[in-house]
């Protein structure tokens, strides 16, 4: 048995030799077909499968994308099962699959820390998933869980910086920003030294280097600027003001939650468990799993459904 995660940006697999994560642009024809043929040794195989991609806008709708990833699934694994937020199993393409992939991990870890927040932050999103309340999450769409709180868009990678700032002080002045896509939040975190070099995995806005050099000219690009007339001091309060404002968001979602849930502790995986483990006291699940927390969703279902027998 093997566990997919199936993202609009991130294709993620956990097999016996670990997780492999792809960076899989849904938009732009990704061949996810052809990746998970290289996992499978007969078209036997089991397979549990979460996903997120169907929102991606090259789909007309979420119909059409679950249509899409079930049917680029099935074509490598032919007896793959896809997890719902109804919390059960189906072999075909229904709108329970869109984005259950939250609900897999909490399904996993409901048992072993039944009075925990999961904060599962990732390249993209941070989930805040109450634990002691998994009755209630089943049936929780991406729409009902902005609304309450559970999802919040923003990640480690590929968050616009211009979507969390309207201004910066730069020197002293306050400096609106441009709107263009110049800059990441991968940009930001890796020049603050959250993230190194190869955990920038997503495209860059400008496609070129994925180095801190690199990162500083786009961050200064977010005040219509460049490298020369803001210098490193100027790129790096760029990113300090986006990292202080992503801060406050993920922090103030996770205590809203916490408090609503009476969760006693917070548990935190994905690309940032590192960060934000230490930013809350809470337990970094990448310490207890290795690699397999930046990739969890693929872990868990596969884990939930060897649990159910499938």
């Amino acid at each position: 048995m093997i566990g997919i995660d199936v993202g609009g940006a991130n294709l993620k697999v956990v097999d016996d030799g670990g997780s492999h994560i792809h960076y899989c642009p849904l938009w732009e024809g990704a061949p996810v077909t052809e990746i998970l043929k290289r996992f499978r040794k007969g078209t036997a195989d089991p397979a549990a499968v979460v996903m997120s991609g169907e929102l991606a806008d090259c789909f007309r709708n979420k119909r059409e994308g679950i249509s899409f990833i079930v049917d680029a699934v099935k074509r490598a694994f032919p007896k793959a099962i896809f997890y719902g937020t109804d919390g059960g199993f189906h072999t075909g393409p229904v709108p329970e699959l869109a984005a259950a992939n939250w609900l897999a991990s909490a399904d996993y870890f409901r048992t072993r820390y039944p009075d925990a927040l999961l904060l599962d932050v990732g390249s993209t999103t941070a989930d805040i998933i109450p634990l002691n309340h998994f009755d209630d999450l089943r049936g929780h769409t991406d729409l009902t869980r902005l609304q309450s709180g559970y999802l919040l868009y923003t990640g480690m990678l590929r968050t616009n910086v211009a979507t969390l700032l309207r201004s910066v002080e730069i020197d002293g002045v306050k400096t609106p920003v441009s709107t263009e896509y110049f800059a990441t939040s991968a940009d930001a975190h890796l020049v603050l030294g959250h993230i190194a070099p190869p955990q920038y995995s997503c495209d860059t806005p400008d496609k070129k280097e994925k180095t801190i050099e690199a990162s500083l000219h786009r961050l200064a690009r977010v005040v219509c600027s460049d490298l020369e007339e803001i210098g490193k001091r100027g790129a790096l309060q760029i990113a300090s003001a986006f990292w202080a404002e992503q801060r406050r968001r993920i922090l103030t979602g996770t205590a809203m939650v916490a408090t609503e849930s009476g969760a006693c502790r917070v548990i935190v995986a994905g690309i940032g468990a590192p960060l934000f483990a230490r930013e809350l006291g809470g337990i970094d699940l990448s310490e207890e799993m290795g690699e397999i927390a930046d990739a969890l969703p693929a872990f868990a279902v596969r884990e939930v459904a060897l649990r159910g027998c499938y």
